[in-house]
């Protein structure tokens, strides 16, 4: 179900490169099983769902009146960024939910994949391999 609400909303987006939208969050899937063989059901609904509250126009809400559990949503909220807030307090929420903390590694390892970054050029390759290197290092803290 999250395979299909994440396809759905995600509908005609295109990432950096001008791929579908929708093969981020597919490998963010993918990836997490493979890090975390012993991921629960709700880890990969998060992980295909991670992005569709901060950009589609699925409201936590949405998520709830779909059926989606608590645990779930709580897991997409604690992965989705507030305008205004700093990295720190975002990583901060991050790292506090089981669930977005293993979606976040496995999201950080897909848009770190250097066969993508190397799709880029080389400004917005530079800026976003320092931007996912501070993530990296946020995302650890303890």
């Amino acid at each position: 179900m999250a395979a299909d609400v994440a396809g759905t909303a995600h509908a005609g987006q295109v990432d950096k490169v001008g791929a579908n939208y929708i093969e981020h969050p597919a490998r963010v899937a993918e990836i997490l099983r493979q890090l975390f063989p012993e991921a629960s059901d709700a880890a990969v609904a998060v992980a295909w769902l991670h992005d569709v509250v901060e950009d589609t126009e699925v409201s936590f809400r949405d998520l709830h009146v779909w059926g989606f559990s608590l645990e779930i949503v709580n897991g997409v909220d604690a992965m989705t960024k507030r305008n205004g807030e700093t990295a720190e307090d975002y990583f901060s929420r991050v790292r506090a939910n089981p669930l977005a903390r293993m979606v976040k590694a496995a999201d950080l390892q897909d848009n770190t994949d250097p066969v993508r970054v190397a799709r880029l050029d080389p400004a917005t390759a530079d800026r976003l391999r320092d931007k996912y290197a501070e993530a990296s290092m946020l995302l650890a803290l303890e």
